[in-house]
C-alpha cells in the first residue's frame, strides 16, 4: 500500500485576474492542490480578507478537495490579487497588488500540532515580502522535524526579494526549484561566479548551502535535476500551450511525492516534466485531472 504523504504548502493565496476572468492562484496554493490531485494530501496554509473575493476562495478550495482548516481571515486587508497577462509566447506576466492579507499570515498554536504529521513542506521568497509573514514562515521552518523535507521555490517576482531572504531561504531548504532567469538572477545577486555554467552554478548552490537537490526548469527545454553526485535532464512533453500558469508549481508538487519515495532522478524528472507539460495545455494553475492524465501519471 502506498503512503499518503501530507505535503504543507504556505505563503500566498490569491485570484490571478486574467483578461477572461479569474482564477484561484498563488504558488503555495496551487502547489498543494496538485499534491492533493495525485492522491495525497496537500495543505495550504495562508490568510485572505473578510471579503467577497476571499468567500469566493473558500468556496473554490471545497471545490477542488483542498480543506481551508489554516486559511486565516483578515478583517483589514483585502484578498489578494494578482494581475495575469499572457504574452505572445503564452508566458505569463504579473503584476501582484501589495499589502494584502497573505502578507500578514501570524503564528497560531495550531502549527505546532501540524508539524508533528508533515512530510514535507514547501516556501518561496515571494511570500516573504512583508516581515510579518516572513517572520511567521521561518518560525513554521524552524519547528520542523530533521527529516521533513523543506522545498524552496523561489519565485522571484517584481522587485518582491533581496539578498538577505534569499541566502537564509537557501540555508532553510533541503530542495530548490528555480527557472534559468531565477538562477541568472541568483548568482549575480550573491556574486558567484561568472564563468560559471548553469551546471557548475548549480552545484556551487548545492555545496555552499547544503542543498540536496536543485531542480532547475527551463520551458520547452524541459528541466534539469542535479544533486551533489549527478544530474538528469528531461525534455518536455508535446502540448498546444494554452498558459503556462501553475505548470511549475505542478512540477514541484510532482517531483517531491516521487522524492518521498525515494525514486531516482531519471524517474523524479520524467514524471515532474509530465504533469508540468499538460498542465500547460490548460487554463490557469488548478486544472482539474482528466482521464488522459491520470492513465498518463498512473494515478
Amino acid at each position: 500500500m502506498n503512503k499518503i504523504f501530507k505535503i504543507v504548502g504556505i505563503g500566498e493565496i490569491l485570484w490571478d485576474v486574467f483578461p477572461t476572468g479569474k482564477q484561484l492562484g498563488g504558488a503555495p496554493a496551487n502547489f498543494a492542490y496538485h499534491v492533493s490531485a495525485q492522491g495525497n494530501e496537500g495543505i495550504i496554509i495562508s490568510r485572505i480578507g473578510n471579503d467577497e473575493l476571499g468567500n469566493g476562495v473558500i468556496n473554490c478550495l471545497k471545490g477542488v478537495g483542498l480543506v481551508a482548516d489554516y486559511i486565516q481571515i483578515d478583517g483589514n486587508k483585502p484578498t489578494g490579487t494578482v494581475e495575469v497577462k499572457i504574452d505572445d509566447s503564452n508566458q505569463p506576466d504579473y503584476i501582484i497588488k501589495e499589502d494584502v492579507a497573505w502578507d500578514f499570515l501570524e503564528w497560531s498554536p495550531d502549527f505546532k500540532l501540524l508539524l508533528k504529521s508533515v512530510d514535507a513542506v514547501c516556501f518561496g521568497t515571494l511570500s516573504q515580502r512583508n516581515i510579518v509573514s516572513r517572520q511567521t514562515i521561518l518560525k513554521f521552518l524552524s519547528g520542523v522535524k530533521n527529516d521533513i523535507v523543506k522545498i524552496l521555490d523561489i519565485n522571484l517576482r517584481q522587485n518582491f526579494f533581496n539578498e538577505q531572504v534569499i541566502e537564509e531561504s537557501l540555508r532553510l531548504s533541503d530542495i530548490l526549484k528555480l527557472n534559468s532567469s531565477e538562477l541568472e538572477i541568483l548568482g549575480k545577486l550573491l556574486e558567484i561566479n561568472e564563468k560559471y555554467d548553469e551546471k557548475d552554478l548549480c552545484r556551487f548552490l548545492i555545496s555552499k548551502y547544503k542543498i540536496k537537490l536543485i531542480c532547475l526548469t527551463e520551458g520547452e527545454e524541459g528541466s534539469i535535476l542535479i544533486n551533489e553526485n549527478s544530474f538528469h535532464e528531461s525534455p518536455a512533453y508535446p502540448y498546444l500551450v494554452v498558459d503556462r500558469v501553475g505548470a511549475g508549481d505542478a512540477f514541484t508538487a510532482a517531483m517531491i511525492i516521487q522524492f518521498l519515495k525515494g525514486n531516482s532522478l531519471d524517474i523524479i524528472n520524467d514524471y515532474a516534466n509530465k504533469l508540468a507539460s499538460w498542465v500547460t495545455s490548460k487554463s490557469g494553475g488548478m486544472p482539474i485531472y482528466d482521464s488522459d492524465i491520470r492513465n498518463i501519471m498512473n494515478l
